[in-house]
């Protein structure tokens, strides 16, 4: 069935007006035309009342000076002066007009406006209308009303002028600001959206590829050396997990070949061994597969831990003691626990159990017949201390030994080496509780290792 085709308008055009580029030059805009406009009333309003004032000012003055000319030599000495921007009547007491300033006005057209108060008017020979004032004045001959009249054809042509331009400038406006925004918002995505096509193309192949980093210290560039620092901790983990791989493969395949050359020989060869050798045999070598997976487990689970740490009080000094009366039924190495005092620490008891155990197991492992741990708090910290007397480890080995399947030449017999993970369980669990390990040479002339971990603080 064809697809119809416009069907994919609607995605395509919020593909096109749906980035943020578009959302805020529209949005910008919107607030501004908004304020424009408004700013134009207000402006065309003020500009007419401040020009209403003036004429309404003017007119006033006017009447008030006929007024007075009024006052001091009568109607009949009166002369107004012939002006069609400016309308004078002078009305009686019976608002008969008396005396005008244009015949054309008409009779009594400006005798409904009040004293004091100011009113428009239209005439038949101006389209623009009149703003007219009156004043009431008191002379010999009588009571007078004079009424004067402005054009008020300068506030029309003066709004209509200031109408046109905003008419005119503010659209030139909005289109300018749009304008400016697009490139100006363009511009300052831009590095983001480099960084995304990067961030796009980067497969779990090309995990040594690295987004592009604008200079500067802005929001952009911190976000570009952050999705770099993302990637480089990704392509960490990738390396560390294909290592992992290839040595746990290496590793278990040795105990697997050797389980299947025992048995292919007594199948072929069944003379030549009892059904007791070769079941001690597989029994040795499935422990092995066994502990080795046991081992990978729990550097899985310290794994976990880093990104979900614990935070549960445990006593260091009870799985000290536990893990020593442990080892004293099994070996003749003296174990001394003298110097074993308080000490807790936050995080997983399971996982710190299993450090000092491995600790234990190494020491005695190499010890020729003392084994010291001390246990104390230092300050923040929980100082655990584990020597032995034997043969110490050399210094250039010393950065290697807390490495994941890492046996030193003394220790390459797998019976009496292991795979090499003790140590690399160790050193995870310590760093993944927030802790440090270290090795240097005990006072005893063998190994010494010092854990520190934060101490429990409520």
């Amino acid at each position: 069935m064809a697809a119809d085709p416009s069907a994919s308008r609607p995605r395509r055009w919020r593909a096109r007006f749906g980035t943020v580029r578009v959302r805020i030059t529209l949005v910008a805009t919107a607030v501004v035309a908004v304020a424009l406009i408004a700013g134009s009333f207000v402006l065309v309003s003020m500009l007419s009342s401040r020009l209403s004032d003036t004429v309404r000012t003017s007119a006033q003055t006017q009447a008030d000076q006929v007024a007075a000319a009024l006052a001091e030599s009568g109607v009949a000495a009166l002369r107004l002066p012939e002006d069609d921007d400016r309308l004078i009547q002078v009305l009686d007491g019976d608002n008969e007009v008396v005396v005008s300033s244009s015949e054309e006005i008409g009779p009594g057209l400006l005798a409904d406006v009040a004293p004091g108060k100011s009113a428009p008017i239209t005439v038949a020979f101006d389209d623009d209308g009149y703003l007219a004032v009156a004043t009431v004045t008191d002379t010999s001959q009588g009571r007078y009303t004079v009424v004067a009249a402005h054009a008020l054809d300068q506030v029309a042509e003066s709004r209509g002028a200031l109408t046109t331009l905003l008419a005119a400038g503010v659209p030139i406006l909005l289109v300018l600001l749009g304008l400016t925004t697009w490139r100006v918002v363009g511009g300052a995505l831009a590095p983001v959206e480099a960084i995304r096509r990067e961030v796009d193309e980067v497969s779990a192949r090309e995990l040594h590829r690295r987004v592009p980093q604008p200079g500067g210290d802005d929001e952009i560039s911190r976000l570009a050396a952050t999705m770099n620092r993302m990637l480089a901790r990704l392509e960490s983990a990738r390396l560390r997990q294909q290592q992992f791989v290839s040595d746990a493969s290496h590793e278990l395949r040795s105990p697997m070949a050797s389980i299947r050359a025992h048995v292919e020989v007594a199948i072929a060869h069944p003379d030549r061994g009892t059904t007791r050798e070769l079941a001690e045999t597989v029994l040795a070598e499935s422990l092995r597969v066994q502990q080795l997976v046991e081992n990978l487990l729990v550097l899985a689970r310290a794994d976990e831990q880093h990104s979900a740490p614990m935070h549960q009080p445990v006593d260091l000094d009870d799985l000290v003691f536990s893990a020593a009366q442990r080892l004293r039924g099994r070996t003749d190495v003296t174990m001394d626990t003298s110097r074993v005092s308080a000490g807790r620490v936050r995080g997983d008891a399971g996982l710190l159990r299993r450090v000092i155990d491995n600790l234990l197991d190494n020491a005695v492992r190499h010890a020729i017949s003392r084994v010291e741990v001390s246990l104390r708090e230092d300050g923040n910290l929980v100082l655990l201390r584990v020597d032995d007397d034997g043969q110490g480890v050399a210094h250039e080995d010393r950065d290697v030994i807390f490495a994941r399947f890492s046996r030193l030449d003394d220790a390459r017999a797998r019976d009496d080496g292991g795979a090499g993970l003790g140590l690399a369980i160790v050193a995870e669990v310590v760093t993944g509780h927030g802790g440090t390990v270290s090795l240097t040479e005990s006072s005893t002339g063998g190994a010494r290792f010092d854990v520190r971990l934060p101490r429990w603080s409520e």
